[in-house]
């Protein structure tokens, strides 16, 4: 079974920092044509101010996740703080002290932050928010394991479900937050929020694929 070490796996949320980071200007424009503008700029902050606090340390996967979150809650204004806080947080309180995160672990890390974002409000897919990139990664990566697929096959699904859950926001009339105000003027826009979370977990499925090893 493939797994990969949770000791040193800091390098795998600095990768979702790097990402985060280079697209601001990109994630800022996407908002910026149904919300404040301002998605991709709190975001960076956020992200890069943890990438200064690992700087040269051995964080393990969830120790690095975990600080993440807290920044995240605690530094980032607006709803996306708090929301993708408790997510890592939660994520990282899956992966806990374990040794090893195998799918199995990973695919309950997953379940985790969809939990997260549940508790802190009525997201639903098809509202044009986040969860329509998060949700049906998870899904997708969840029913790869069940049908047998190895750790790459199952992230190689994620991929694929987490790019189609921010493309299918596009013909979507906004539901929740700001840009629901708008009505039918929302549609033809990606979702920011949608778009930084397939971000986030492609880029964790890039960073996670060179470490896998059979246990």
């Amino acid at each position: 079974m493939q797994a990969f070490a949770n000791a040193g796996g800091q390098g795998i949320v600095q990768a979702v920092i790097d990402v985060i980071v280079a697209n601001r200007d990109y994630l800022s424009e996407i908002d910026g044509q149904i919300g404040d503008g301002d998605h991709g700029i709190n975001m960076a902050k956020g992200f890069a101010m943890v990438g200064k606090q690992l700087a040269g340390g051995q964080a393990s996967f969830a120790e690095a996740m975990d600080t993440l979150g807290f920044v995240l809650v605690s530094e980032i204004g607006g709803s996306m703080g708090p929301l993708y806080g408790n997510m890592f947080m939660d994520m990282a309180s899956t992966v806990g002290d374990a040794d090893w995160v195998d799918v199995e672990v990973f695919r309950d890390m997953l379940a985790a932050a969809i939990g997260a974002i549940q508790a802190l409000g009525t997201a639903q897919p098809g509202d044009k928010t986040l969860m329509d990139t998060l949700v049906p990664a998870a899904e997708a990566f969840a029913a790869s394991v069940t049908g047998g697929a190895g750790f790459a096959a199952a992230l190689d699904a994620l991929d694929r479900a987490a790019e189609a859950g921010r493309d299918s926001t596009k013909d979507m009339v906004a539901k929740i937050g700001r840009a629901a105000r708008l009505g039918e003027r929302s549609r033809g826009v990606l979702d920011a929020g949608a778009t930084s979370c397939c971000l986030i977990l492609t880029a964790m499925s890039a960073a996670i694929r060179p470490r896998l090893e059979e246990r």
